[in-house]
């Protein structure tokens, strides 16, 4: 006769992937990925997840495509004109997430504009992203007050974790603000620029992850933004719990035609040199 689960197996099984995966990973430095959905083939999302998973990905972002995508640059951008000129949207989407939630383990975070999620419903998106296997959502251009207002209260009743972006410019009050009331992990944007792939952080940049380091805040951070090789990599898992990449991500695997075996063989070279 098999015994029941234990109450702290039980509370690490219903706890949201976000906070599982930073939780169980105090001393090991994360990788997230980016990529957006419906590029560079429409029916592609699936795969692209599949073998993120497969290849040891820490967490994934998935992009919804939007017309005026304003924190991205050209590489992120084009792939979202793909994106819907191939047809996708963010109904498509949750579509091809439900038909492999039971085959994914790792995070999965989705990030759009908050046009396209209001649009949709919020309501609608935070009981989709739960039946979807979805942990959490970014969205760049909402304002704090709204997120506070109107957003929060829904998507705590989802358990679904709305992501704060903070940049050198954000002032320290909020910085904590922010810190007090998310849950998951601060997205710490390298600069107050679009994406964009980068060769190094300057002194500035790492003047600012320390400054954020010394706040010894309360959620994990990532840092995103312009990395790219391996210097940008490790400069970015040195300061916080690990780092994001996006646009050379996107890039390569508009190059590979959507093989993403071979983006993810193609970005590993690459962050190696």
């Amino acid at each position: 006769m098999m015994s029941p689960p234990s109450a702290s197996n039980t509370k690490t099984n219903t706890m949201n992937k976000i906070n599982r995966l930073f939780s169980e990973n105090r001393e090991r430095k994360l990788l997230s990925l980016y990529f957006c959905a419906g590029c560079p083939t429409l029916e592609g999302t699936g795969d692209v997840i599949m073998s993120m998973q497969r290849h040891g990905i820490d967490m994934i972002e998935v992009g919804i495509p939007f017309s005026d995508p304003m924190a991205d640059g050209p590489v992120i951008q084009q792939a979202a004109t793909t994106a819907l000129h191939n047809g996708m949207t963010l109904s498509r989407l949750f579509s091809q997430l439900r038909e492999i939630k039971e085959d994914v383990e790792v995070p999965l975070v989705l990030m759009g504009y908050l046009n396209v999620i209001m649009q949709y419903g919020i309501e609608r998106f935070c009981q989709s992203c739960v039946e979807c296997g979805v942990s959490g959502a970014i969205i760049p251009d909402l304002p704090f007050r709204d997120y506070m207002e109107d957003i929060k209260p829904i998507a705590d009743k989802y358990d679904i974790r709305i992501i704060m972006l903070i940049t050198p410019e954000t002032s320290e009050e909020r910085i904590r603000f922010i810190d007090q009331h998310t849950d998951g992990f601060i997205y710490m944007v390298s600069s107050a620029s679009v994406t964009g792939a980068q060769r190094s952080f300057d002194e500035a940049k790492q003047e600012y992850f320390q400054r954020i380091n010394s706040m010894e805040l309360t959620n994990p951070r990532m840092i995103g933004f312009g990395i790219s090789n391996k210097q940008t990599l490790e400069s970015s898992q040195q300061n916080a719990a690990g780092a994001i990449i996006g646009s050379k991500f996107v890039q390569l695997l508009s190059e590979s035609g959507g093989d993403a075996d071979k983006a993810l063989d193609n970005l590993f070279e690459a962050l190696r040199s």
